[in-house]
């Protein structure tokens, strides 16, 4: 029985059968309770109490399954949030140190196996031509100056994607474009190697 009141469509049939059953009724009804008072007015306030229950457990049916896709849409987002800062802080740490360890490599390449899980297509794959980048950079296990400056614009291509996929939706909301977002990242990246 709790299952009916789960399924929007069995309300919906529930409901309708309630007004069309009740409108025969009713009729039965007027006609037979001519001489008694009251009846009809009795009878119009249970077929409505009942319309009411019904329409009520439709609505907050729905209003419980969107209250728990909107919870899981936030802990899906924030778990995503985690990932992208706990990759960029492990490329910070690891860009801070003045040797590049192959231990250092391995745990970015099994950051891919946590981007898989969250991150959209095109993140994974700006993370590879990340990865690519950054090991051109580390052949010889030192960071030089240029190499700082081609990881540095890796990166900032990869923060492009991966704010793309945190707040997408928001750039095109805001004042400013996304293309205007692109390049100010990467002038900001451009700007930070210089100083560098």
């Amino acid at each position: 029985m709790k299952q009916w009141f789960t399924d929007s469509r069995a309300l919906m049939v529930m409901s309708a059968v309630v007004f069309v059953g009740g409108y025969f009724f009713l009729r039965l009804a007027y006609h037979m309770t001519d001489t008694m008072p009251f009846t009809q007015e009795i009878i119009l306030i249970v077929l409505g109490t009942l319309a009411t229950i019904l329409i009520t457990a439709m609505l907050l049916n729905k209003q419980t399954s969107v209250e728990l896709e909107k919870e899981q849409s936030i802990k899906f987002i924030e778990l995503k949030t985690a990932t992208y800062q706990q990759l960029i802080d492990s490329i910070e740490e690891m860009v801070q140190e003045e040797e590049v360890t192959h231990r250092m490599l391995t745990k970015l390449h099994f950051n891919t196996h946590r981007l898989a899980i969250f991150a959209s297509p095109a993140v994974l794959e700006e993370y590879e031509k990340f990865l690519a980048t950054l090991h051109q950079g580390v052949e010889d296990g030192h960071l030089g100056s240029r190499d700082a400056d081609a990881i540095s614009a890796a990166l900032a291509r990869l923060t492009i994607y991966i704010r793309a996929d945190l707040v997408g939706e928001l750039d095109t909301e805001s004042s400013h474009s996304p293309r205007e977002i692109r390049s100010q990242i990467l002038t900001n990246a451009r700007e930070v190697s210089s100083y560098t």
